[in-house]
């Protein structure tokens, strides 16, 4: 019997690809995905992804997708009381397992591990420790296509935002940037892959710098 399970969907290229790896694992059978939305902008945490662009991807992959809505400012205790209540639920209703897109970052997956273990959620890290310049050759190669939609300005050169995540923005990256943003350098919004059943279309709207990174709006376009 295959563990029911939820992706923790950022709407990049990681959580993407993270689906794409769970789908051929006979282990896990993925029934959804969730996702932190702020309640003030309606858009994805920290991608700023529109909530209509975020339901056009849900589509694309096939499954539904849960909004958790978390307030802004978002304290700690904020968050965790969102994601807790979301978890005492799905756990209700039969989930099995919460997979993410994690990469290297060993407190973040404690903070998972931690969190999930003691109430018989199993955290599932299907990238785990991967080279990261292997997963972004992986993406590539099999026709990953996303757009960079927030740079850290700190750690990576802020004319990345609104660009497509490829090689050539890769190398633009100073040596000690990680090529897929796991730091925080950059997020991304992922429109095709193996992951989605068709490509979604979109156009690189407003640019802007807001608390210290800089976004730009990935907009859907409709045909």
């Amino acid at each position: 019997m295959r563990k029911k399970t939820l992706l923790s969907w950022s709407s990049g290229k990681d959580s993407a690809w993270a689906l794409h790896v769970l789908r051929q694992q006979s282990e896990y059978e993925v029934v959804g995905l969730f996702t932190t939305v702020n309640a003030v902008f309606n858009r994805v945490a920290m991608h700023a992804t529109q909530m209509s662009l975020l339901q056009q991807q849900a589509a694309a992959a096939g499954l539904p997708v849960h909004v958790i809505r978390i307030p802004h400012p978002c304290s700690d205790a904020d968050y965790a009381n969102a994601m807790w209540e979301f978890v005492d639920k799905v756990k209700m209703q039969g989930i099995e397992c919460m997979a993410f897109g994690d990469l290297f970052l060993e407190d973040v997956r404690r903070y998972r591990e931690e969190s999930l273990c003691h109430i018989g959620i199993e955290p599932v890290f299907p990238l785990w420790g991967i080279p990261t310049d292997v997963l972004a050759d992986q993406m590539l190669a099999a026709g990953v296509k996303a757009y960079v939609c927030c740079v850290d300005p700190r750690q990576a050169p802020s004319g990345l935002a609104g660009c497509e995540w490829n090689r050539q923005a890769i190398e633009q990256l100073p040596p000690e940037a990680d090529p897929c943003g796991e730091r925080g350098e950059f997020h991304t919004i992922v429109v095709d892959g193996p992951f989605f059943n068709y490509p979604i279309s979109v156009q690189v709207g407003i640019v802007v710098e807001r608390d210290e990174f800089v976004f730009a709006d990935i907009v859907p376009v409709y045909e």
